[in-house]
């Protein structure tokens, strides 16, 4: 699927009140953030989108892909799957290391195993913790597993939708990811209260008591107040390594 469009079409708050943006169109490359107030109801419209939900969530919101309802398969057979998910949570519990399990995601995905490499090279990218490729998953800490699963649904995942929730304290460089995934074409929607991660997004959608009651694009002020939080966000970066590293701060 080459050419891939997502629309959101609207519907009702907890209240049982309408949507106030009643449709957004998301194309390939784009990356969308979802702000809100805790309960607010980021997460909602996330399973929204995760479950192509056909006015059968409690939203009652719909999904639509290239413009038309999902066909059956594309919610129901997992091969298939167009979303992939990336939240703060992720633990495995697979008792294989990481090489064994790229390469068996690999070869279910029909993808040269040849890519395992380029998986653990761009995961290495994004983490201050390097992964080996022998380290047993069970191992890695939530940093480690994020930047390779980060670097999984880029480099062999199928899935040209990715919903990112609240990866703001996930330990990975939070913008490299983003632009790692959206350079492959990925549509990427983020869930977060995070600055950078909102101000990198081309419009974020306004949630409130489960309702989205506005959308807001990037401005050009904003773009390049953007450039200053990077600034100090690697600063930031940089100090939280020198602090892990046991050295002195000066």
């Amino acid at each position: 699927m080459n050419t891939l469009s997502l629309t959101i079409i609207g519907g009702v708050d907890k209240s049982g009140n309408p949507d106030l943006v009643n449709e957004i169109d998301i194309e390939r490359g784009e990356i969308i953030g979802i702000v809100g107030p805790t309960g607010s109801g980021k997460s909602t419209l996330i399973a929204d989108i995760e479950q192509l939900a056909q006015g059968d969530t409690p939203s009652g919101r719909r999904i639509l892909i290239n413009g038309r309802e999902p066909e059956k398969q594309l919610r129901t057979d997992p091969r298939k799957k167009l979303i992939a998910q990336l939240c703060q949570n992720m633990h495995f519990l697979a008792d294989m290391s990481v090489q064994e399990f790229l390469k068996m995601h690999a070869k279910a995905r029909g993808k040269d195993s040849e890519l395992v490499s380029k998986v653990i090279e761009l995961a290495n990218t994004l983490t201050g913790e390097p992964i080996d490729p022998c380290y047993p998953l069970t191992i890695l800490s939530g940093g480690q597993s994020r930047a390779l699963m980060t670097a999984d649904i880029a480099v062999i995942s199928d899935s040209p939708i990715v919903l990112i929730d609240e990866i703001e304290n996930a330990g990975i460089k939070k913008q490299e990811a983003l632009r790692l995934l959206v350079g492959e074409g990925k549509i990427v929607v983020v869930v977060t209260h995070d600055p950078m991660l909102a101000l990198m997004a081309s419009r974020r959608v306004v949630m409130k008591n489960g309702g989205m009651i506005g959308i807001i694009s990037t401005s050009v002020q904003e773009r390049s107040i953007l450039v200053d939080v990077e600034r100090v966000d690697d600063w930031l970066t940089a100090l939280r390594e020198t602090i892990r590293h046991g050295e002195v701060v000066a």
